[in-house]
């Protein structure tokens, strides 16, 4: 292996302790618990538990984002049956975002696995529990692919997306189980290449472009393909998010051979996000999204706006393509519509129609 190794990693049969975890030193050097580095020995197999402490205030003068992170690791490949356990309902209760009230309630919390400027590399046959925050986090990565993993976290958790991904390019993610209290998979800015397939996501948000251009920044995100995925009673299905204070672009992206149970908003655009919700007042910027599509996708809605895309008028949503969509009402005897704002491009065969325009 090669880089550096923030926080003890990668050993077999673990389970870390509280004096494990909570020794004066931030950083741990795995050679001292039995990894060796001949370039022959696998080093990076979980067979397993590694257990995170219960209690913040342990995190005190440390680094609160994260508690298992790699850096500037190339060829590194995580591998084996044992599980990662965030413990993270400590952090949960006392979250701004479910307890505002609370005096020093906390936006930051530790993120259970997080992999920075890491290529050529892996991780597969995990599984993730109760992170404090997102369970994994992958930023600057190249040619990174995830494989096989289990992730799993109460609806109500705060802020506990699956799989976040940032500044990274050609990425696979397949074969994986995602619950959680946020996204099942959330893809930040400059992002490109990314492929998803055969993953299930329910409870959580869904899968998620953005939200993207927040802080008035130049986005870039092309080239995102979700194939084969099942969501169960998940917020969102499909989803697109640029704050309307963005610029840039959203392009070359395709949903496909989807199927929805109870999902409350199965395909959804949202370009005019700002921070009161439902009351923004319309701006001349946003984020150009362009040359999307939605194919074979089947389900049920929980909402009766099945397909939503509420485009911005200044900066419309152009190459919209749609063909072969049968949504219908989770609730018996309810019709699901269509509603479309400034959204331009082609439908065949879709139901609720129609939406887009030519």
């Amino acid at each position: 292996m090669f880089g550096v190794l923030l926080f003890l990693y990668g050993l077999a049969s673990l389970h870390l302790t509280r004096s494990d975890l909570c020794t004066i030193e931030d950083h741990f050097n795995v050679m001292d618990y039995g990894a060796t580095s001949d370039g022959l020995t696998d080093d990076s197999r979980i067979s397993g538990r590694v257990v995170a402490p219960k209690s913040p205030s342990l995190w005190d003068g440390k680094d609160a984002s994260q508690w298992l992170g790699f850096k500037d690791v190339s060829g590194l490949n995580v591998d084996g049956f044992g599980s990662i356990d965030g413990q993270g309902k400590a952090w949960w209760d006392q979250s701004c975002r479910y307890h505002p009230q609370l005096i020093n309630c906390t936006k930051l919390a530790p993120t259970a696995l997080k992999f920075m400027s890491c290529n050529g590399s892996s991780v597969s046959n995990l599984n993730l529990v109760n992170s404090s925050q997102t369970h994994i986090l992958l930023t600057a990565c190249n040619s990174f692919n995830i494989n096989n993993v289990l992730i799993d976290s109460p609806q109500n958790s705060p802020n506990t997306d699956g799989i976040h991904i940032h500044s990274s390019q050609q990425l696979v993610i397949t074969n994986s189980r995602i619950r959680s209290g946020d996204d099942c998979i959330s893809i930040g800015d400059h992002n490109s290449n990314i492929q998803i397939a055969n993953v299930e996501c329910g409870p959580g948000h869904g899968i998620s472009i953005g939200s993207l251009g927040k802080s008035r920044n130049y986005v870039n995100v092309e080239k995102i393909h979700v194939t084969n995925a099942f969501f169960n009673q998940t917020t969102n299905g499909a989803r697109i998010k640029t704050w309307q204070v963005g610029r840039g672009y959203v392009r070359d992206v395709v949903f496909e051979n989807l199927v929805f149970y109870s999902v409350k908003n199965p395909i959804i655009i949202d370009q005019n996000y700002c921070d009161i919700r439902d009351a923004c007042r319309e701006q001349v910027t946003g984020v150009q999204i362009s040359n999307v599509s939605y194919k074979e996708i089947y389900g049920t809605s929980t909402s009766d706006i099945a397909i939503n895309l509420n485009c911005s008028r200044s900066v419309p949503c152009r190459g919209i393509w749609m063909e072969s969509i049968q949504l219908t009402s989770a609730k018996a005897g309810r019709k699901v519509t269509a509603n479309c704002t400034s959204a331009y491009g082609q439908e065949i065969d879709v139901f609720p129609y129609p939406c887009l325009l030519d």
